[in-house]
């Protein structure tokens, strides 16, 4: 896998690509959280355009399905003014056998100045960052096992909304932490912005060799898991990346990992439940928690929005100096 380090900071340390939250300063991620909250309130126009991407050209190059991340990239992207363009890869000329390099050069000569890419092999974002021209912008939307880095920001973005003190959080995050790109940006965003107790719970099957160097405590009990937690962040099975071996069924997950009324008692009394989405009622969590006061699943989807357009507008911005 190609590094993201010393491709997504320019000389001066500004971010001209969204590739990782890994290696980035807690000064850089407040400060797209900062720019973030400037863009909440633009959906709640009459006309719910600003300018600032006005004559910019973003491409959605998703080589692997996504309808929410997709959706809301796009959202962003016109609510700044920008063009947008999304590329269906099954019907590019990627799949008739041209490289992805020569895809890139064709997509530049239209006066692309960003790409938002999410694909199956980890790494990929970070390659394409390195093809580019200078001056066009290269945003992470997932890939592989390896990072989601704009999940990560609209997740602490969320929870600053409701619990603004990191440095006093118990974060629990619960689930196929082995599997999810999301888990490994969440514990590194955390993690940068100072919270001292990040906890993951799952079957030993679904847990990564080695993850505690990354500072957090694995627990395979969810009621000891979640006791007296600020914060449960709730993950969806990655089905698709797993063999059936590492998960019996999903029912019998449920029973034992599943976030119920009565499990989440052991959290804090006003604890906040959060999941990146889509959910698996019945499976991960129970629709009573799901759709409970507690739950800030649709707000996550709603501010993943300003997030975005937080991230597009700096990274394009810095690009073009």
């Amino acid at each position: 896998m190609i590094s993201d380090q010393n491709i997504q900071l320019d000389a001066a340390g500004r971010i001209i690509h969204f590739l990782s939250v890994e290696g980035l300063s807690a000064k850089t991620l407040v400060n797209i959280l900062d720019h973030a909250e400037t863009f909440t309130s633009v959906g709640d126009r009459t006309v719910k355009k600003v300018p600032l991407l006005r004559g910019k050209t973003v491409v959605n190059l998703f080589f692997e399905a996504s309808t929410r991340t997709r959706t809301t990239f796009e959202l962003a992207a016109k609510r700044l003014s920008a063009d947008i363009m999304n590329i269906n890869i099954d019907a590019s000329a990627t799949s008739k056998g041209e490289s992805l390099a020569d895809t890139l050069r064709t997509l530049e000569s239209m006066q692309a100045d960003m790409f938002v890419v999410r694909h199956q092999d980890s790494g990929a974002p970070a390659f394409i960052a390195r093809q580019v021209a200078s001056g066009v912008s290269v945003i992470n939307a997932g890939d592989g096992r390896h990072a989601h880095p704009t999940q990560a920001m609209l997740d602490m973005f969320t929870i600053r909304r409701h619990k603004p003190n990191f440095g006093k959080l118990t974060v629990t995050i619960v689930g196929d932490i082995k599997h999810s790109r999301v888990a490994r940006s969440e514990i590194h965003a955390l993690k940068i912005l100072g919270v001292p107790d990040i906890r993951v719970v799952a079957p030993k099957t679904l847990i990564p060799a080695e993850i505690e160097r990354l500072g957090v405590s694995v627990y395979h009990d969810i009621k000891q898991g979640i006791r007296d937690a600020d914060v449960v962040i709730m993950l969806r099975l990655q089905k698709e990346r797993m063999s059936s071996a590492l998960l019996p069924s999903g029912s019998e997950f449920f029973n034992t990992y599943g976030l119920t009324r009565k499990n989440l008692k052991f959290a804090k009394s006003d604890v906040i439940v959060m999941h990146p989405g889509p959910i698996n009622r019945g499976v991960e969590i129970d629709s009573a928690v799901a759709d409970s006061k507690q739950s800030l699943i649709l707000e996550q989807v709603a501010n993943g929005i300003a997030v975005r357009m937080a991230i597009m507008s700096l990274v394009v911005g810095n690009a073009a100096l």
